[in-house]
Parts: structure tokens; C-alpha cells; sequence
């Protein structure tokens, strides 16, 4: 399975924003950003720049949203073309949806990961149970009345421990028992409710060329 294994802090260096791609890592003064390190391979002492393009400011929002969820392109092409299907919602509105209803980034949701990369390896290493069986396929769509939790011989490993025993914040469309290791998907979720530094309408764009 291909996974997107860029350096984490080099795609927010690029980027120029903290994603928060390493959890709590980010918020400290070890994140590269708080050092005022700049974009790689360009020199800190710039005289001056070519302007952006609208197509430059449309592809790295495309590759921002590729990046905090890790997913590749072609897969990400493949949500994009289910959201472009559907006429209920926006189309980006539903692109991030499908992103949010991932199980790596629902088990990240729930605290049983401190950030999207560990909590895929938490999922492919099958210490994940959903509605009762055991799951390695962290692209699993979920949908409302799911249930998520962590099996009972993998409920000691630390980095799960600590992450769930550090979480405090949940988002409303999820519900977690923290004492159980469980969580349920109470509703899909509602991209307008979550706190996104995100302009879908700039990868709907892209995509539309």
C-alpha cells in the first residue's frame, strides 16, 4: 500500500503554515516554523521573487489537504470524483468529509494516536477493532453509528496510553469512552463545524482546469 512519506516538517516549512502533522510536537518550540526556518532549498536572504500564480496558490491547497491527511494523488483524485458525483453538499465541502471520515484520521479524532501518520500504523498493525472485527485498512470510509475502539491487548502500548490519556478535546460529531478505549461516530461530520485553515473551493478549481 503506497503512503505518503514526506518529512513532516519540511511539508509545513514548505507550506509556510503549521498543519500539525507531528501532534503536540507542534505546538512547541521545536517546530521548525517557531526556529523561522523558511521554505527548503531557498536561501533566507531573498532580493526578490517571482509572483505566485493563481495556479501555484490553487496546487499547494491541493497538496496542504494531501499532506495533513496523507493521502497520494491518485487516491485523493478518487474521493475527489465521489464528491464530484454526489449533489447534496459542495463538492469540496464533501471532499473533506470523505477525508475526515477516514478510520486513520477518525482514530487520530479520538486521541488513540497523537497525530494521522501514527494512527495509520496503529490501524495497519491491526490494533483497531470497528464494530467488533479487527481492521487494517486505514482508507475505511466510516459512517454514522460506527464504533472504533482499541483492542484490549494493545491498550497498554504507551503511545496509545498516552495519546488517549492526553486528549481532552473531541470533536462534536464523535463520542469517545475514554476508559473503555471506544468511540462511536455519532454523525458524519460537518465540514463548517471543524476549525479548517482550508479553501476547498481552491482544489474544486484546480481539478476543474
Amino acid at each position: 500500500m503506497a503512503v505518503y512519506n514526506s518529512p513532516l516538517c519540511r511539508v509545513c516549512r514548505v507550506q509556510q503554515k503549521k498543519l500539525f502533522l507531528k501532534g503536540d510536537r507542534c505546538y512547541t518550540k521545536k517546530c521548525p516554523l517557531e526556529k523561522g526556518k523558511g521554505i527548503p532549498g531557498q536561501k533566507q536572504v531573498v532580493l526578490h521573487m517571482n509572483k505566485p500564480t493563481d495556479y501555484k496558490y490553487h496546487l499547494m491547497e491541493k497538496q496542504k489537504v494531501k499532506a495533513m491527511y496523507g493521502v497520494l494523488e491518485r487516491q485523493f483524485r478518487r474521493y475527489f470524483d465521489i464528491a464530484v458525483r454526489q449533489k447534496e453538499i459542495p463538492t469540496g465541502d464533501k471532499l473533506l468529509e470523505l477525508l475526515e471520515r477516514r478510520l486513520d484520521n477518525v482514530v487520530f479524532r479520538m486521541g488513540f494516536a497523537p497525530n494521522r501518520r501514527t494512527a495509520r500504523q496503529v490501524v495497519s498493525h491491526g490494533h483497531i477493532l470497528v464494530n467488533g472485527k479487527k481492521v487494517n485498512i486505514p482508507s475505511l470510509i466510516l459512517n454514522k453509528g460506527d464504533t472504533v475502539e482499541i483492542k484490549e491487548s494493545s491498550r497498554q502500548i504507551p503511545i496509545i496510553k498516552q495519546s488517549l490519556d492526553e486528549r481532552e478535546v473531541f470533536p462534536n460529531w464523535i463520542e469517545v469512552n475514554k476508559d473503555a478505549f471506544r468511540g462511536v461516530v455519532k454523525e458524519i461530520p460537518n465540514i463548517k463545524e471543524l476549525a479548517f485553515d482550508i479553501n476547498p473551493t481552491l482544489i474544486v478549481e484546480l481539478y476543474s482546469k
